[in-house]
């Protein structure tokens, strides 16, 4: 009857148990909610279309570099094992809101002498030893009713990490994408730089040799020999160090596409010539970043989880009732535990705990869970901060950058229009040939200066892409258009 009584209780209990939330209202962070309607820097409206953005470079060598790193980068597969993880955990909590059953066999044999009875031997004619020989298979089951919400709580919390995990492993992918793009336009400016240096070089040689020449005829002074000549020692001297640069920035993307360094030199052994792209990016609208950007996702995430967790520990101050039942058959044989009609064994049971004294640990548990939901809700409105700083800044970054490749555009102009005046003045025997060295070194100058600018453009686009998130990786057709008059023929990058 008591457990009868029991159930009862728990039939009584459970539907008002559930309608209980010891959860906190969400709240959103002033940050967050004063959160500007559009950003300052933002050139055009529109919807921002980020998929498979970098495929507007026109460079199949960087398209497929990508992709590797998508599919093979280390940091990635780490993060898709944290994925996992923490989708067990959210499972593993989940199991505590169903019943546990347990299936258990046992035998006994027991050999004892009777009380009163001669050792060894027999009392009053009768058996002087007790034997007993018990066989039993059972099933038994656990419940506990979760009244306050205390297992729901941790669940949601652990289903929200799940989701956090998720976040950080598309984060990981953005980051791991952008800085094999990044990396890959080192190589390009590197190896442009290695190419005009040699030219340098080679020119300053030829104009030192032209220089000692005319020291040893009187016609210039030691002080013009020994500036050419340190120029051209300067020159050498930088090449071993970008050869340095292009080495490591190789080693760089081979760890970042997960091969190694051999390989990837002999993959970039061809001409790479990624066009540049100077059409605005549409940036959408700042409230967007929440969900476009998966780290701000995953804070927000985090923070639900802190949420849930709040109302967990609060639950732990309330009693917890435990459902317990077992189903079996016992008998004095192997075979007579199969006699179920005469053997067979039903137990029941309750119970319930609430705790009265525990030293504080509960409320310590509620201040450390509050604590940290507040710690993550800091987090996230600086989070949703700085994404809203670095798209604003990348979009300035980006005008500026496109208005210096301009500008030494239009410096390169005028260099090789000088260098077509030197020319002609040689061939015709007015000029000489050591001032048309000089306007071929500065137009070397000029284009060093350009890989640089269009490096720069490459890389402060890639920011907007970086500051924005989003899903890079979706099958799409990215949108771009190139400015003719801010590139090559081709629109090389040069």
């Amino acid at each position: 009857m008591r457990t009868i009584r029991a159930l009862a209780l728990a039939g009584v209990l459970l539907p008002l148990g559930a309608c209980v939330s010891l959860v906190p209202d969400a709240e959103t962070p002033a940050v967050v909610a004063d959160m500007p309607t559009a950003y300052d820097a933002a050139e055009i409206d529109g919807t921002y279309r980020p998929a498979n953005w970098w495929q507007a470079f026109g460079d199949p060598v960087l398209d497929g570099l990508v992709n590797d790193a998508l599919s093979e980068n280390l940091d990635i597969a780490a993060a898709a094992a944290r994925v996992e993880q923490a989708s067990a955990q959210a499972r593993i909590a989940r199991s505590a809101l169903l019943p546990t059953v347990s299936a258990s066999a046992s035998t006994s044999y027991s050999d004892s002498p009777l009380a009163g009875s001669a050792f060894g031997g027999l009392s009053g004619g009768g058996p002087s030893r007790l034997t007993n020989e018990t066989y039993s298979l059972s099933l038994g089951a656990a419940y506990e009713l979760d009244l306050f919400g205390r297992v729901r709580g941790d669940l949601a919390a652990a289903r929200s990490d799940a989701v956090a995990a998720e976040f950080d492993y598309r984060t990981v992918q953005l980051a791991s994408a952008a800085e094999t793009i990044s990396t890959y336009f080192e190589i390009v400016d590197t190896r442009r730089q290695i190419e005009l240096t040699v030219r340098t070089a080679e020119l300053l040689a030829d104009r030192a040799e032209r220089t000692n020449d005319r020291f040893l005829r009187g016609l210039s002074e030691s002080f013009e020999l020994y500036q050419v000549r340190q120029d051209l020692r300067n020159t050498q001297a930088s090449l071993p160090q970008l050869e340095a640069s292009l080495s490591a920035a190789n080693g760089r993307l081979a760890t970042l596409v997960g091969t190694y360094p051999g390989p990837m030199k002999a993959r970039l052994e061809t001409q790479l010539t990624p066009r540049l792209v100077f059409a605005p990016v549409p940036a959408g609208l700042p409230a967007e970043l929440l969900v476009q950007r998966p780290d701000v996702a995953a804070e927000w995430a985090r923070l639900e989880s802190a949420r849930q967790r709040i109302g967990a520990r609060r639950a732990e101050r309330f009693p917890s009732l435990q459902l317990t039942g077992s189903l079996g058959t016992q008998g004095d044989s192997p075979l007579g535990i199969f006699d179920i009609a005469d053997t067979w064994l039903l137990s029941l049971g309750s119970s319930i705990t609430a705790p009265l004294l525990d030293g504080g640990r509960i409320s310590a548990n509620i201040r450390a869970a509050r604590a940290a939901y507040d710690a993550q809700a800091a987090a996230y409105a600086k989070a949703v901060l700085t994404a809203y700083r670095e798209v604003d800044v990348a979009i300035d970054d980006y005008e500026e950058q496109r208005q210096r490749y301009l500008l030494i555009t239009g410096q390169l102009a005028e260099a090789k229009a000088s260098l077509d005046v030197q020319s002609s003045r040689f061939q015709s025997g007015v000029g000489s040939y050591t001032a048309y060295l000089d306007a071929l070194r500065a137009v070397y100058q000029v284009e060093s200066s350009l890989s640089g600018a269009a490096r720069g453009v490459a890389l402060s686009r890639l920011g907007i892409h970086r500051a924005l998130g989003g899903d890079w990786a979706a099958t799409a057709t990215p949108d771009v258009s190139n400015d003719p008059q801010t590139g090559d023929s081709e629109g090389n990058l040069q």
